[in-house]
């Protein structure tokens, strides 16, 4: 015989709705929206891209980059076609929707123009000259890690991969020294041969999908590393992200050297 449950019904909450009217949904201000950024811890990221932003901003007037207006007009053009507002009145639907004036989307149009000519005067012949020299270091794989810091307990981990077949994603969970890689099953991202240290590059180069190397000896430790992905090192498909990785790399040296400094006058 089947037992029939019945939902309890929460009268005093069906009352409560029932008589409650919702006040009218009025546009956040300027300032209530750094409020909940500020509510959700979130006003941090935002200010340093916006510190960042000014920076480029500063760097391109030292070196007089400048965008005319027939460049502004073909990437807001190029803009249009991305996004699919194909007409003027679904742009201006756009513009509302992300409460924005003509002329403020016209200006981070041109931010976005200015910064990559800024990455492409400060980096652009160095990778062009470096992809000729070593293709290779533009190459970008998918790893995982499994780091240790005794050469026994690596080759133990080696064996047990080889011979018992386990889940290099257990395994990572239950030994990696590695915070990103014992927090993700082993994973540690999609990187450029070029972000390696070097003895890792040169140790997966022969590699194939699904191939586990090691253990490799750094300054680190032992690390053992499944290959889990190649993906193609066209020049054209990947120096874009290559200028944004040196310009975020070089940006973060110089905010760094720039906080030592201070550290070291307030110390002295």
């Amino acid at each position: 015989m089947t037992e029939n449950i019945a939902t309890p019904r929460i009268s005093s909450g069906e009352n409560l709705l029932a008589t409650l009217k919702l006040p009218e949904i009025s546009l956040a201000t300027n300032e209530q929206i750094l409020d909940h950024l500020r509510h959700s811890h979130k006003i941090g990221a935002v200010a340093a891209d916006a510190e960042q932003e000014i920076l480029i901003l500063r760097l391109c007037e030292q070196l007089e980059i400048t965008v005319s207006d027939e460049e502004l007009q073909a990437a807001g053009d190029t803009f249009r076609q991305d996004h699919k507002l194909l007409t003027t009145s679904e742009t201006l639907a756009w513009l509302a929707q992300q409460r924005l004036k003509v002329e403020e989307w016209s200006e981070s149009i041109k931010v976005a123009l200015l910064t990559q000519k800024l990455k492409e005067r400060l980096f652009g012949s160095t990778i062009d000259t470096q992809y000729l020299v070593d293709p290779y270091i533009f190459k970008r794989v998918a790893l995982s890690q499994i780091l240790v810091v005794d050469l026994t307990e690596a080759l133990k981990i080696v064996k047990t991969l080889q011979e018992d077949k386990a889940a290099f994603c257990s395994l990572a969970l239950q030994y990696s020294k590695g915070k990103q890689s014992k927090q993700n099953g082993g994973f540690v991202g999609i990187r450029f041969v070029s972000e390696l240290m070097p003895e890792l590059g040169q140790a997966i180069a022969e590699a194939k999908d699904g191939d586990v190397i090691g253990p490799i000896q750094t300054k680190l430790g032992y690390h053992i590393l499944k290959i889990e992905k190649w993906f193609s090192h066209e020049f054209r498909e990947v120096k874009e992200q290559v200028l944004e990785f040196l310009l975020q790399t070089w940006i973060k040296s110089q905010t760094h050297s720039d906080a030592d400094s201070l550290s070291t006058v307030k110390n002295n």
